[in-house]
């Protein structure tokens, strides 16, 4: 066992192509996109809910690390439980909730000015796509927002250290993770290309305790 230690990881995450995570269109004005982004309140700039890049990955990790299906997120693997948390098991074996290890920030277009110097106009695209009713072969257009190929997100990750032991295994989890977002997609219409992301510049530092990141810093740049 350590005393508790923070590390956070850093390093953005880029777009490679159009990229859709939805906001409510409950109010939506007449004439509006029928499928915006979440932007953040106060920039308006897009922006990626740390939720978002939490449920993807750990549902990644669960697909490639569960030895069995997994009805719900109490019955991953111990070593996805153990960065992600688990709720309370509603009694389930007197299992009590678990704290995850890891917490993830929500990541704010960072590099605006480069696009707008690239020449577009706005920070997003308005992607225009079909529906076919095959019965009555009519086409029912839809108009979906996304945030441009090419833009770039700050991404911050804060890792606990809880146990100097399982420190080795537990970035292993967390560079699994990485890689198969990478291999797969961020938000909705991954199938229909939206979506692709790499994460670039990750970097790792000790910010609360004592805990020596060079090994970390070592996989990350290997």
């Amino acid at each position: 066992m350590t005393n508790l230690a923070k590390i956070r990881f850093t390093g953005q995450l880029v777009l490679e192509s159009g990229m859709h995570i939805g906001a409510s269109t409950a109010f939506a004005a007449i004439g509006a996109i029928d499928n915006p982004i979440i932007r953040d309140p106060l920039t308006h700039l897009p922006v990626i809910p740390g939720s978002s890049l939490k449920g993807k990955m750990r549902t990644l990790l669960a697909a490639a690390m569960n030895d069995k299906i997994a009805n719900n997120p109490n019955q991953d693997c111990e070593q996805i439980i153990r960065l992600f948390g688990a709720a309370a098991a509603g009694g389930e074996d007197g299992k009590a909730p678990v704290q995850g290890r890891l917490l993830f920030r929500d990541s704010v277009l960072s590099n605006g000015q480069e696009l707008v110097d690239m020449g577009i106009n706005t920070y997003t695209e308005v992607k225009f796509e079909n529906t076919i009713d095959r019965v009555k072969m009519q086409a029912n257009p839809r108009q979906i927002e996304r945030a441009v190929r090419g833009s770039r997100f700050n991404f911050e990750l804060i890792y606990d250290v809880l146990d100097s032991s399982q420190v080795k295994e537990d970035l292993e989890t967390i560079l699994t993770g990485f890689k198969l977002l990478e291999l797969d997609y961020l938000g909705g219409s991954g199938s229909r290309g939206y979506g692709k992301v790499k994460f670039t510049n990750l970097h790792a530092e000790t910010v609360f305790g004592d805990y020596d990141v060079s090994e970390i810093n070592d996989k990350l740049e290997g």
